[in-house]
């Protein structure tokens, strides 16, 4: 027997159903509220709002819980990777070994972009943002690809495989395209022995003489793209699942949460901590007076606290390790690296910072590593968004196999009441 809330409204009472979660959430079912009373709900950004229910990601901020289909994320970092994690969100469940290896292969024979796509990389200004060419060369892969993005769900959720193991392929092939285009080289060779993220490392970087490139590196980038792969109802996903919503293909959708991703208050957090680094060592500031600055109020510490966890960020954790790992390998010693860990040694032992549950989140060490590794600071949020890609494709599959209406929240108008028109003349 389903349970009921009991909802008073002057004097008519409205009985609502409770919806219930299989980790024990509890949601008041509120679809019929403004044909039975003609009232909505107010929740300013959604924060307290469940806008749909789903099968992919379960968050508990209080406990520091994050897991993708029921496995925790922490065992999931140890014992597997990013295009086996990528599988398992796409389908629900843990591939099998020869599954894994056909998954892998096809995206690794993928290793050219269309002419019109790399048209679009190579004409679009010089100024313009990474995150605005990934967007753009997205949509025009689907145009390249009309059979996958026909906008008819039935032939679209058919297609989905070969639709995610194409963008999964093309995305780090454009980033890196467009990085090289910039520096006036072109995309060396690529290994289909490589990994997925060797080869994004090896585009990227490789020079004619270029050497292998290290396994600590390349593991330390399929876990920051690991960790990133879905976190449940963010900003950028829940555009995914709008747009999809309408009955839009992949390409349209995962374009629009690329937009969505590119603000700062969303995917720029960890460009805003190698900002905040740089400018405290400009200061000549070790990272101690910045300490006392948050403290009193007067700056802000990029990087610490999280609007979804109340606890520490299980995804800062597992990175904090891969982090000292990466740059032992890398070799990279910096006042700016000196400062960071300055900041985190003082905040994880400051009662100001433990009693606020200021801990830092993996922006902040996600940065460091990508700093470290040579990515420029304007690509952050460009594998911010590789990373998130399977996540934003399994919110896509999600809706277009299941979704029954189009999204279309309410308002509350606070605007001007009927007023008539005046004529030009007369104002």
């Amino acid at each position: 027997m389903s349970k009921l809330a009991n909802l008073t409204i002057g004097d008519q009472d409205f009985s609502l159903n409770v919806i219930s979660g299989t980790e024990d959430e509890h949601a008041l079912d509120i679809s019929s509220l403004r044909k039975d009373s003609k009232y909505i709900t107010f929740d300013d950004g959604y924060g307290n709002t469940g806008s749909c229910e789903s099968k992919i990601t379960f968050i508990d901020g209080d406990k520091g819980i994050l897991r993708y289909r029921g496995y925790d994320i922490a065992e999931l970092a140890e014992k597997s990777n990013f295009l086996e994690a990528c599988q398992l969100l796409f389908n629900g469940e843990l591939p099998s070994s020869s599954e894994t290896n056909e998954f892998t292969q096809k995206i690794s024979t993928k290793i050219t972009l269309p002419l019109e796509v790399q048209s679009v990389i190579e004409s679009m200004p010089k100024q313009a943002h990474p995150m605005g060419v990934l967007g753009a060369a997205l949509q025009a892969l689907g145009g390249s690809f009309p059979q996958l993005s026909t906008n008819t769900r039935p032939a679209d959720v058919e297609s989905f495989e070969e639709t995610a193991t194409l963008i999964l392929a093309a995305l780090p092939l454009v980033a890196a395209s467009r990085f090289r285009f910039l520096k006036g080289d072109s995309i060396p060779v690529l290994d289909s022995n490589h990994n997925y993220c060797e080869n994004f490392l090896h585009m990227m970087f490789a020079g004619e003489d270029s050497q292998s490139i290290d396994p600590a590196i390349s593991k330390a980038l399929d876990l920051i793209f690991l960790l990133h792969a879905d976190h449940e109802q963010n900003c950028s996903t829940s555009t995914c699942r709008m747009i999809a919503s309408g009955g839009a293909n992949a390409f349209a959708s995962l374009s629009g949460a690329i937009s969505a991703l590119w603000g700062p208050l969303h995917g720029g957090a960890n460009m805003a901590v190698i900002k905040m680094l740089n400018e405290i060592h400009a200061s000549g500031d070790d990272g101690s007076k910045f300490i006392q600055s948050a403290k009193e109020g007067k700056s802000r510490l990029m990087g610490f606290g999280h609007r979804v966890y109340r606890n520490y960020d299980p995804r800062a954790k597992i990175l904090k390790s891969a982090c000292d790992q990466a740059l032992s390998a890398l070799g990279v010693e910096s006042p700016i690296l000196d400062i960071a860990r300055n900041l985190e040694k003082s905040a994880l032992q400051d009662d100001y910072f433990i009693q606020r549950k200021l801990y830092p989140n993996v922006d902040f060490y996600s940065g460091i590593i990508l700093q470290a590794m040579g990515f420029p600071t304007d690509m952050f949020t460009v594998l911010f968004a590789i990373g998130r890609t399977p996540g934003w494709l399994s919110h896509w599959k999600e809706i277009a196999t299941y979704g029954k209406r189009i999204h279309r929240p309410r308002q509350i108008y606070q605007g001007s009441n009927l007023r008539p028109f005046v004529s030009l003349k007369d104002r």
